[in-house]
């Protein structure tokens, strides 16, 4: 049977990895927080029966990853349902989390096979670390760090640079001292309260969004990334799926974002390239 270049490229673009975008509650208010999550943020209209349908069609169509993110995702009375649901389709877990209060019953879940846990580090020193996030979270989530290694729990931290003498360096030094070994370091994205009241550019991303990778959001809107969300592409609350990633509105957007957005050399083929959203985290780390 004869393979045809439409069918190469089709096979290339299916995301690998998928963001749920669960919620825009969260207990902090990072200054520099991509999509503006907070104490007053809700978990959209996306219900727990739509999120297992987004996984079943995932796993049907060759999604390997998901990271649960937010948000806050902890916060979301379905996360554990839909890990679970998950991992029973074989597919593997990331759950990034600010650290800041994690259950009994959280820290089981992310001590299970094929679960990762990811989170954001900004400085060593509290004072610094505190201003950034709003509140005084530094020593609970370098302690939650320092718990998550102890139990040998697979863990990578995403530095997010947002300028003014901020302590990357030291920061990376303490991760590495506490025995983390997955650390990644980017610049703060001009996308949400970082973004200074302007309107959102695709230049500011890493210039990998949707290559091998898309997000679902808490309203059901899907985009090439969890940081182009104004880029929707469809909505899988009309649509399936599958018919969004492979359909003309999402090669139109991933072809948009890299004919102008900088590539900061994260590789798609690396099995660490869930690009980091500055306020959650990886390889091509485009964290809040």
């Amino acid at each position: 049977m004869t393979i045809t270049a439409e069918q190469v490229q089709a096979e290339a673009t299916v995301p690998r990895m998928l963001w749920l975008d669960l919620t825009r509650k969260c207990q902090l208010s990072c200054s520099h927080c991509y999509n503006e999550s907070g104490p007053g943020g809700d978990h959209g209209t996306m219900t727990a029966e739509d999120w297992t349908r987004v996984l079943d069609q995932a796993a049907v169509y060759g999604v390997e990853r998901i990271q649960l993110i937010g948000g806050e995702p902890t916060l979301h009375p379905a996360a554990m349902q839909l890990v679970e649901h998950a991992l029973g389709l074989g597919l593997q877990v990331e759950i990034y989390s600010n650290l800041v209060s994690i259950s009994a019953s959280w820290w089981r879940v992310f001590q299970r096979e094929g679960v990762s846990l990811a989170t954001s580090y900004y400085s060593d020193h509290a004072g610094q670390h505190n201003v950034l996030t709003g509140r005084p979270t530094h020593a609970r989530t370098r302690a939650n760090i320092v718990r998550a290694v102890t139990r040998g729990i697979s863990i990578r931290v995403g530095i997010v640079d947002t300028g003014d003498g901020q302590r990357v360096d030291e920061a990376r030094r303490d991760l590495e001292a506490i025995g983390v070994r997955s650390i990644r370091v980017d610049m703060a994205r001009p996308f949400g309260r970082a973004s200074g009241g302007q309107d959102p550019d695709p230049a500011g991303l890493c210039g990998r969004c949707g290559n091998g990778k898309a997000a679902v959001g808490p309203d059901g809107s899907v985009s090439p990334c969890t940081m182009s969300t104004w880029m929707r592409v469809g909505n899988v609350q009309d649509q399936a799926l599958p018919d969004i990633l492979g359909g003309a509105a999402m090669a139109e957007a991933t072809a948009a974002i890299g004919a102008v957005a900088h590539s900061d050399g994260c590789d798609p083929d690396d099995s660490d390239d869930e690009c980091n959203p500055g306020f959650p985290g990886s390889e091509c780390n485009p964290r809040n």
